[in-house]
């Protein structure tokens, strides 16, 4: 099928695929799916510029579905979610003139493939470096599984740092936060988010965890509810500067809805340590295909 606005002629079966596929993890582990969906679109010969552009419209929808599936779970903060969308928007705004400022240079597969890569597998590792330290945790010292973490020292020197004005979330079991560290979170996610073309959640969920200290299951949904927001300002921003590809978007976004669906009740078979160790696994394949494709690209020239 060609699509037009991208200039590129791809079977739209692969991209449904590719939207269940980033549906059903994306709706389990809480993120919008775009450090695996962008990848994979970059990898099958998508321009850089609209896989940034394209994967924030299709994930605006997909987040949608799953946050709703979330919030009848009783996994979303709200209001945590609308603070950090502050932050976020902010951030989405400067990451999407950092894309335009690389293009102009034309080195932006270059040093957003190694950003890409660098970002993921340092999550990667980190996450499953704590998500078994959390369960060895609960098998030695019986603790309440949803409360173990195998880091815990970031997160409650944060919430000792006491610049007014001070927050409150119930919903997430904190009494007292710093509204300044929420949109700080928001703010580093939402450069992410306008530069690599994902809604942050790559990086928002493990941020909700360790740095703020969110328990696992409201962080995933929480992080959903606010990608929905980023997500979308980024698309805008995007199909402003012309790097959206619509048709490509509603495509991906067929699967996706339903992948969405099915990964949200997932996430109530599973304790948080092991929903952690799981998603440590995805950020790797993400860098992997990037690397693939830059390697390619490299062979190429």
């Amino acid at each position: 099928m060609y699509f037009p606005i991208a200039d590129v002629t791809i079977s739209p079966i692969l991209l449904m695929s590719v939207g269940f596929v980033v549906g059903i993890l994306g709706g389990f582990f809480g993120v919008g799916g775009g450090f695996l969906a962008g990848p994979m679109m970059f990898w099958t010969g998508v321009p850089m510029n609209f896989v940034v552009g394209t994967d924030l419209a299709h994930m605006t929808g997909k987040s949608l579905v799953a946050a709703r599936r979330h919030r009848a779970l009783g996994h979303v903060d709200l209001k945590l979610g609308l603070y950090m969308v502050l932050g976020t928007v902010i951030g989405v705004e400067i990451g999407a003139r950092i894309i335009e400022a690389l293009q102009e240079t034309g080195t932006i597969e270059l040093t957003v493939g190694i950003t890409y890569i660098v970002i993921l597998v340092f999550i990667s590792g980190f996450t499953a470096w704590e998500s078994i330290r959390a369960i060895q945790m609960v098998r030695t010292d019986q603790i309440d599984v949803e409360k173990a973490v195998g880091f815990q020292g970031l997160s409650k020197r944060i919430q000792a740092v006491k610049i007014p004005p001070m927050v409150s979330f119930p919903v997430s079991g904190i009494e007292c936060i710093s509204i300044w560290m929420v949109l700080g979170v928001g703010f580093v996610t939402g450069i992410l988010a306008g530069s690599l073309g994902v809604g942050g959640g790559f990086i928002r969920m493990p941020m909700l965890v360790y740095v703020l200290g969110i328990p696992t299951h409201i962080a995933v949904g929480t992080d959903l509810f606010e990608i929905i927001f980023s997500s979308a300002f980024g698309t805008i921003t995007h199909a402003i500067k012309g790097n959206v590809d619509i048709l490509m978007a509603l495509v991906m976004q067929t699967g996706a809805a339903i992948g969405a669906q099915i990964g949200a009740n997932a996430t109530r078979f599973f304790a948080g340590p092991r929903i952690r160790l799981a998603f440590s696994v995805l950020p790797l394949i993400g860098a992997i295909m990037v690397f693939i494709r830059l390697i390619g690209g490299a062979m190429g020239h």
